[in-house]
């Protein structure tokens, strides 16, 4: 059997790669499982050897204690393998393909995934709907940031590519199907984007580049994409995008200058519950204004995509309230707009094989968009570093040295 390895949540700021074990078809006890996920049988499980897998803000989160994740927690839930073992129960994905794995685990068999609601499975997690790899409360499922992961109900979740080598050459484009490619997506497609639309992404890290992209290529007039760090406004810059400091002022004001009024068709928050305050309060935490400022921003009629994360339990929060995600939001000034909001984890598998063909056949250059840049899985701990202090880059971690070579 195959040593593995892993990257662990251990304290506030840090995490370390540790020794773990290797995958099997039962879920056994450890950080973060759920109880009564302890010892589930998985014979309709893979087992699969993790090509690329990649750091998340979602991830940075846990990592900046502003969870109650565990210490010990393997993290990690964007995951592109290649599958090494299956269960007897496992029919269609064989030993050797080359797969995505979409982020949130998914039965195929409640009632919610047989609509579509991938996101929120009513089966894998005891505690809520819908569950994730490596992610506090989301059922215990061990996080893919590590050299072996195994994926439950392999053959309704792996999205196999259907040229090995081909994938292989795309890989730090196909990457990005296991979550911020989709979830981009379905923020701008949640917020109405449409031909002709004029688009305000709030946030300028990975999940707002993908947002901001993907409104491109659903035929946006205008997308503008609104942060406090200079570098990753460049890179929205890079791809054609119009930008805003939001630490400069109000972003409505900053709107009307690139647009000539004040507002826009869609708006999405790739932000999510550590939003900084903007203009004068730039530098402190006010995690209701970005879902604020998007009203205030976004014309009459039109549609609010909300694919940032916010929490039920934030003990770093900066009051009671805050700390289990009761926010101070302007639900009025949405009503009389007649705003609809789109909220929760993105149904991966709504969009993963459409967007996986506008990736091989040239259409989508999602790695270009957010940076893409491959580390080894020893130097995760620096990549978790340098994205916690803004660096505009993508990090995807290559455990077996697959990409690089």
């Amino acid at each position: 059997m195959p040593d593995n390895r892993g990257v662990a949540y251990i304290a506030p700021g840090k995490v370390e790669v540790r020794s773990m074990d290797f995958p099997t078809f039962e879920l056994q006890d450890g950080p973060g499982v759920h109880p009564a996920n302890v010892g589930r049988k998985l014979p309709h499980a893979a087992i699969v050897k993790c090509v690329t897998t990649n750091i998340c803000g979602s991830d940075q989160h846990m990592v900046r204690g502003r969870t109650t994740a565990p210490a010990g927690l393997i993290l990690g839930h964007e995951i592109t393998g290649e599958v090494v073992a299956v269960g007897p129960g496992v029919e269609f994905i064989e030993v050797g393909d080359l797969c995505s794995v979409p982020f949130n685990i998914a039965c195929g068999r409640c009632r919610r995934c047989k609509t579509g609601d991938t996101g929120v499975c009513l089966s894998v997690n005891p505690d809520r709907p819908g569950s994730a790899y490596g992610y506090v409360d989301m059922g215990g499922w061990v996080g893919g940031q590590a050299e072996y992961a195994v994926v439950p109900y392999a053959d309704w979740n792996l999205l196999k590519f259907p040229d090995k080598e081909q994938a292989l050459e795309k890989i730090l484009d196909l990457t990005m199907l296991s979550d911020i490619f989709p979830t981009g997506y379905h923020g701008a497609v949640t917020a109405g984007v449409t031909s002709g639309s004029t688009v305000y992404v709030a946030g300028a890290g990975p999940v707002g580049l993908a947002a901001a992209h993907s409104a491109q290529l659903l035929g946006a007039a205008v997308v503008i994409v609104g942060d406090l760090i200079p570098e990753r406004l460049a890179q929205a810059r890079s791809f054609g995008c119009e930008t805003i400091d939001v630490s400069a002022g109000d972003p409505k004001d900053q709107i009307e200058q690139i647009l000539g009024v004040p507002e826009v068709d869609a708006a999405i928050d790739a932000v999510g519950f550590e939003a900084r305050g903007h203009g004068g309060d730039a530098g402190h935490e006010a995690p209701a204004t970005v879902l604020n400022s998007i009203m205030d921003v976004t014309r009459a009629g039109g549609k609010l995509g909300i694919p940032g994360l916010y929490v039920t339990g934030d003990p770093g929060a900066v009051d009671d309230a805050a700390k289990e995600g009761s926010l101070s939001i302007r639900i009025g000034l949405g009503w009389a707009k007649s705003h609809s909001f789109t909220t929760g984890q993105c149904p991966v598998m709504r969009y993963h094989h459409g967007l996986m063909q506008m990736i091989l056949n040239d259409k989508a250059q999602i790695a270009r968009a957010v940076n893409a840049t491959v580390i080894g899985l020893d130097d995760a701990p620096r990549g978790y570093g340098d994205f916690d202090q803004g660096a505009a880059r993508k990090y995807v971690i290559d455990p077996h040295g697959m990409v690089r070579s």
